[in-house]
């Protein structure tokens, strides 16, 4: 390289351009008024334009037209060529990467990875009713899992196998049955059959069970405890921001009679806000606009906390609930998710039940917060965009918070003369023990004032074409035996909310005459399974179609004052797209 003589100014711009042409890419700079701060920070921003310069020529014309603007370089020392002309342009140097937003990956390699964790989900099997007539598990009001597999669709792939829990796709939406007249049997049983979809040889039995409804303001006083992430990984707008855009949406909601506290989680647990009357909405959206994100997460303090303050200010008879927000990334603190399951049992068992809300993406925990609020009585849903906190924490607020029916269990017993094989669609991490459903020791699902529960079975009835497994060479023809006016008989346990004795319900489901589609609701939910085992893979579909699921859901689409049903069909669509399938009526998805 030619010596070259400048000013000292100049000299000290073009060393830093120097060392800034081994970046490849940067900021573009901001204009100055020519402060000596601001002359200070347009050689820095240089840097980023030299990095980019292919030729010396470009350097140099830079350079010079700097020194010109700033008025420290001399007329003599522009004119002169004071700055030397390289010999050959300066080496392009490839950028380092960005820090990654996760571990490395198995490989050992520098390179971002996703770290959401999901549990592991093995489909239920189809059951042989002469071998195993018996079915039995635990109601679930969980949603997450439907609009947590939205996101990944509408961000334009599909969701990873194990994020797709079937029960929560199909208890997403609501379904008009009867409802129930009084909370002391708090809910209504309403079962339905009608010929599979995707096969005429297979039959689906519909349970729906309708919790009874409570105006908001007839609710119980609430002592509710807000524990928020606000760690470090929750600085993105689909996080923090989100959180205390939907938490405001349920403060809005909330009466002069409930309470409100706000603990926070990161490098250390740390209560905002006391417990404060809602009457104080100015208060606490005060506290909620100063939350920032910042720090790792220490959950498992977080937890202890908000249940003390909880405790502190329990409500006799009314509700008490901690609402977790957070993106699940527990990774410090109570580290040991055993530790984390045993305080909340403990905690659930004093009356305090706690609701998790997911959010964001990367590193989600979508695994542990669906399982804190399983044994929390309390439910699970993930908050993908404002309309999902409006459904949420508006439209279905009294239902999140006031429970009326606990530790609820459903068993069918399939009656072998009329039925051969049956499998439970969903539920797979919901299901029990035979003996577990009298034992009232045993936790089971939760429902809440005004809920819907959904369940489908895939039946295969004797005679049928359609069996999946194979005929038992010592199986005994003449065991069959039954009323064949019944396809089989169900019970239901549950508790009253202050109790800890069950109560029964049974009645048998009579075999009708003649079996058809069945009611629209019955065909929509349908749709919701056939969609989620699609997703799942299809095997238990007989090729069933992405466009044979969008044209069931939209026949089926019946009333929609949220649009949640037109939304499946579009979600249908975009899923077969994603998997070089064209669906009927198929929406462009921008790239």
């Amino acid at each position: 390289m030619n010596t070259i003589r400048p000013l000292p100014l100049v000299l000290a711009i073009c060393t830093a351009l120097a060392l800034g042409a081994c970046a490849r890419q940067s900021a573009p700079p901001q204009k100055s008024e020519g402060t000596a701060s601001s002359v200070r920070e347009e050689g820095d921003a240089q840097l980023a334009d030299v990095a980019r310069a292919q030729s010396s020529q470009v350097v140099a014309a830079k350079v010079r037209a700097e020194a010109q603007r700033l008025n420290v370089v001399s007329q003599e020392a522009v004119a002169s060529g004071a700055i030397a002309t390289p010999t050959a342009p300066p080496a392009v140097i490839a950028p380092s990467p960005a820090p990654p937003s996760g571990p490395a990956d198995r490989l050992g390699l520098n390179q971002p990875t996703d770290t959401e964790q999901y549990a592991e989900i093995e489909a239920n099997p189809v059951i042989a009713a002469a071998e195993q007539p018996v079915s039995t598990f635990s109601v679930d009001v969980d949603t997450g899992a439907y609009s947590n597999v939205r996101r990944f669709l509408t961000q334009g792939s599909l969701p990873p196998t194990d994020a797709v829990r079937i029960e929560e796709f199909i208890n997403y939406f609501d379904y008009d049955y009867p409802r129930p007249t009084s909370l002391e049997r708090p809910f209504s049983v309403n079962t339905e059959l009608a010929t599979a979809p995707w096969n005429s040889q297979r039959w689906l039995l519909q349970v729906g069970l309708k919790g009874f409804e409570v105006p908001f303001e007839q609710i119980p006083a609430s002592n509710l405890v807000f524990l928020l992430d606000v760690s470090g990984s929750m600085m993105e707008p689909n996080k923090l921001p989100l959180v205390k855009t939907a938490l405001k949406m349920a403060v809005e909601q909330m009466r002069p009679q409930d309470r409100i506290a706000i603990v926070v989680y990161a490098g250390a647990a740390g209560l905002v806000l006391p417990s404060t009357p809602a009457s104080e909405k100015a208060t606490i959206m005060a506290a909620l606009d100063a939350l920032e994100a910042g720090g790792s997460t220490n959950g498992g303090q977080g937890i202890q906390l908000a249940y003390q303050v909880a405790r502190e200010h329990y409500v006799d008879g009314g509700v008490n609930r901690v609402i977790l927000a957070t993106d699940g990334d527990f990774n410090v603190g109570i580290v040991d998710q055993q530790d984390l399951e045993d305080l909340v049992t403990r905690e659930r068992k004093s009356g305090i039940a706690l609701t998790t809300l997911g959010f964001g993406q990367g590193n989600y925990h979508d695994e542990t917060a669906e399982r804190l609020a399983d044994l929390g009585n309390g439910n699970h849903a993930y908050i993908d965009s404002e309309r999902e906190a409006r459904k949420v924490l508006v439209q279905e607020l009294g239902a999140n918070l006031l429970t009326i029916a606990k530790d609820v269990k459903i068993q069918i017993e399939f009656n072998p003369a009329v039925v051969a094989e049956y499998r439970l669609i969903g539920y797979e991490n919901r299901m029990l023990a035979r003996e577990d459903f009298n034992n009232d020791a045993v936790d089971a699902g939760e429902i809440g004032a005004g809920h819907t529960v959904t369940a489908l079975y895939e039946l295969t009835p004797v005679g049928s074409q359609a069996t999946r497994l194979p005929p038992l060479r010592y199986a005994d023809a003449d065991a069959a035996q039954g009323k064949a006016s019944e396809i089989a008989f169900l019970k239901l346990r549950f508790k009253q909310p202050d109790a800890d004795q069950s109560e029964l319900i049974e009645q048998a489901i009579a075999k009708p005459a003649q079996i058809g589609q069945g009611s629209v609701q019955l065909q929509f939910a349908a749709a919701v399974a056939a969609f989620g085992e699609a997703l799942r893979g299809g095997k238990y579909l007989d090729s069933f179609s992405y466009e044979k699921i969008a044209q069931l859901a939209r026949r089926a689409e019946g009333k929609d004052p949220y649009g949640f049903h037109a939304e499946f069909v579009e979600l249908v669509n975009r899923a077969a797209t994603l998997s070089g399938e064209e669906a009927e009526g198929q929406i462009a998805i921008a790239r």
